[in-house]
């Protein structure tokens, strides 16, 4: 499987049976053992000039792919111009105006109505919105998709210099976050307009008023429940649900959705289990740890927690951002944890992170660190960038999330 090591010395271990080792030939073999896997690994996925030509072609291809999306939008918004100065500058106009170059465009790229329609919308958005933001997707530095997620998560913005600021700093900003997911970089567009915007408080009170839960009326035997409750009430009520349902032993009937929602019932009842429907005398159940109470994790600077500032916090594996009024509340009763930046630290002696190194990775990272992956770091484990037994420091810089 592996390559014969060079010619030299004979170890004292060779031809030996394992057990007639002793401890220190014991190490020497497994230190040699692993340094032909890191040797056959570094085959496979070393970098050759060979291998890094070919990913630089297919880097160039998605930057050609790019520019061509945003050359489409730039042709269609070009079209839209000239279609509404022809019919007249006016809101009604420019609706019928949309309605047209969208059938012009349907029939041109062989789409439906309603697809057109979309692109028309970016295509003005290109135009009349993030004009910035268009400059940097017409470069090719950012795709498609990460171009309308920032159109959506902007749409909502009426004051022009609002718009203006976050079109220039999302502008700046985005080209440094190739890897987020679509969530994460609404999460990071969230934050932007939320700064920028200064009649985002009043909307922000006006949708916490919102908050409610209502029951249907019973329906053979069942009921429905729906709600709008606090981001970290929610999440924290989706984690217990799951805990509970995971109380019952293998051979339970139930599917996952129906134990999570007989999970209810027993939340409701102050349970720590959910009751086990197997009918197996045998069951163990019983024997299963209790449902562990949640934890949610919320990640805010220390300005807002003390009222000086209104940047927002953000929920750890959750899609949105806990407001300061929010926060406030929050503080009143959670345990707070200071996040120390390691800074210049000396790498810790040791493999496995400490609890401080290990919070601090976490919050940085928020979610796994491959491209595109959106599992929270909360579930991930912690990795060293550089394997531990190559030499690799367990040091912030060093360790990921993964």
């Amino acid at each position: 499987m592996f390559d014969e090591p060079a010619a030299g010395p004979r170890p004292s271990w060779e031809g030996k049976p394992f057990s007639e080792l002793s401890q220190a030939e014991r190490v020497e073999r497994f230190d040699a053992l692993m340094g032909q896997v890191f040797e056959h690994r570094e085959g496979l996925s070393g970098r050759t000039a060979q291998s890094l030509g070919w990913v630089a072609r297919v880097c160039g291809a998605a930057r050609v792919v790019n520019q061509g999306a945003a050359a489409e939008l730039v042709a269609v918004g070009e079209l839209f111009a000239y279609r509404l100065a022809r019919g007249g500058e006016t809101e009604d106009w420019a609706i019928d105006t949309m309605k047209a170059v969208a059938g012009e465009v349907a029939a041109g790229l062989r789409i439906s109505q309603g697809r057109a329609e979309t692109k028309v919308r970016y295509a003005r958005a290109m135009r009349e919105r993030l004009p910035q933001v268009a400059a940097v997707f017409c470069a090719g530095d950012i795709d498609y998709e990460a171009f309308t997620t920032i159109v959506f998560r902007t749409d909502l913005i009426e004051d022009p210099q609002v718009l203006a600021a976050v079109d220039a700093t999302v502008a700046t900003r985005v080209t440094r976050w190739p890897s987020l997911s679509r969530w994460r970089l609404s999460q990071k567009v969230d934050a932007i307009v939320a700064r920028a915007d200064a009649d985002a408080l009043r909307r922000r009170k006006e949708v916490q008023a919102e908050r409610e839960v209502w029951i249907s009326p019973p329906l053979n035997g069942l009921a429905q429940i729906e709600g709008r409750l606090r981001a970290t009430d929610a999440q924290a009520i989706d984690a217990r649900l799951s805990a509970l349902a995971a109380t019952v032993c293998p051979n339970d009937p139930r599917t996952t959705a129906q134990r999570r929602a007989d999970a209810l019932g027993a939340l409701a009842a102050g349970g720590t289990r959910l009751g086990c429907e197997c009918g197996r005398v045998d069951c163990t159940a019983a024997g299963r740890k209790p449902a562990s109470p949640v934890v949610i994790h919320v990640i805010a600077e220390a300005a807002t927690l003390a009222g000086r500032s209104d940047s927002p916090a953000c929920l750890l594996g959750g899609e949105d951002l806990i407001t300061p009024e929010v926060l406030a509340e929050l503080a009143l009763t959670a345990k707070q944890v200071p996040l120390i930046h390691p800074g210049y630290a000396a790498p810790e002696p040791h493999y496995h992170p400490s609890q401080a190194l290990a919070d601090f990775v976490r919050a940085r990272d928020l979610t796994c660190r491959w491209p595109g992956c959106e599992v929270p770091a909360i579930h991930c484990d912690l990795d060293h960038t550089i394997p531990w037994a190559q030499g690799g420091p367990t040091h912030a810089g060093k360790v990921i999330s993964c």
